[in-house]
């Protein structure tokens, strides 16, 4: 049938609804390689839960799309673009995104808005896109994105091209995250930077850390992919320096954490913690404290579990 979409009729009386999550920036990110040895920019994305976008899409017997507030100008295209994967560019209707995500941090609140946009028009009509379809029309409509739409599960996501390099084939290891801001929290204009160009020698260690990654996921072990987070985040400071690194990564240090990682197209850091290590609410709130003496600005203790699936 040549992939061809047969979508349900919308109500035009229930409005769509789609909600997405925001992310704490990258475990990893670098150049990989795929299955023929081609190159491609790629990323490990750190999911939050408790901070979401949610959107409503009211359909309208009539083309194009309006949206509140009217500065969530990609959500709207890609609600016109999941119109046109439904084979319904003929109707349009009113998109509302409501988010509790801040902008310009590395928080992924763009991405968000948007996944949770595409969910809500196949919502409308009474469907359900699979991942990889969300995070192709995420990426039309905003040059580049992340793997929220994979939520649980682990997958190294071609960010710029909307593909998987690599399913994982589970979640992450369960974690703690102790986050914050660098820079004084100054605001970042991520689509603005420059893609990082990667020496040789960096590309070389990302296949590393892509190993370390894989590994920590199909064990389930947190120093692991604490390690593989560590590397990554100082190679990310060649490219896009964050004030008092340093002083996060002492701070890791002195808890026996296991490893920091960074947003590196933002300002966000976190410590990471085995979520089933013995005191770790008490470790997470001693960090904390030592963030924010230390000058780091909105301090968070963000538990991330994973689901355990039976071997």
């Amino acid at each position: 049938m040549g992939g061809a979409v047969f979508p349900n009729a919308p109500s035009l009386d229930r409005p769509g609804t789609g909600r997405a999550g925001a992310h704490h920036g990258e475990l990893i990110q670098g150049v990989f390689q795929d299955e023929r040895g081609r190159l491609h920019r790629g990323l490990i994305t750190l999911p939050l839960s408790h901070m979401n976008s949610l959107a409503l899409f009211e359909v309208a017997d009539e083309q194009g799309v309006s949206v509140v507030p009217p500065e969530k100008m990609k959500a709207a295209k890609a609600a016109l673009l999941t119109l046109r994967h439904l084979d319904s560019h003929h109707l349009g209707g009113l998109l509302t995104v409501e988010s509790a995500i801040p902008v310009g941090h590395g928080y992924g609140s763009s991405t968000a808005d948007v996944v949770a946009s595409i969910r809500a028009v196949a919502d409308a009509f009474e469907m359900q896109l699979r991942p990889s379809v969300v995070c192709r029309l995420a990426v039309e409509a905003e040059r580049a994105s992340d793997a929220i739409a994979f939520e649980d599960q682990a997958v190294l996501f071609a960010q710029r091209e909307g593909v998987v390099i690599e399913h994982f084939g589970d979640a992450l290891p369960p974690i703690w995250v102790i986050g914050f801001k660098a820079n004084d929290g100054q605001l970042v204009d991520t689509l603005a930077l420059p893609p990082a160009r990667y020496s040789s020698e960096e590309i070389q260690t990302f296949a590393m850390l892509r190993g370390l990654a894989a590994r920590s996921i199909k064990y389930q072990d947190p120093h692991l992919l604490g390690q593989a987070a560590t590397l990554s985040a100082k190679i990310s400071q060649r490219h896009l320096a964050k004030a008092q690194f340093a002083t996060a990564l002492g701070i890791a240090n002195n808890f026996d954490a296991c490893g920091v990682q960074v947003a590196h197209s933002g300002s966000l850091i976190g410590i990471i913690l085995d979520a089933t290590a013995p005191g770790v609410a008490g470790t997470a709130r001693n960090i904390a404290e030592a963030a924010a003496t230390a000058g780091f600005k909105d301090v968070v203790v963000q538990p991330i579990y994973s689901v355990r699936r039976p071997s």
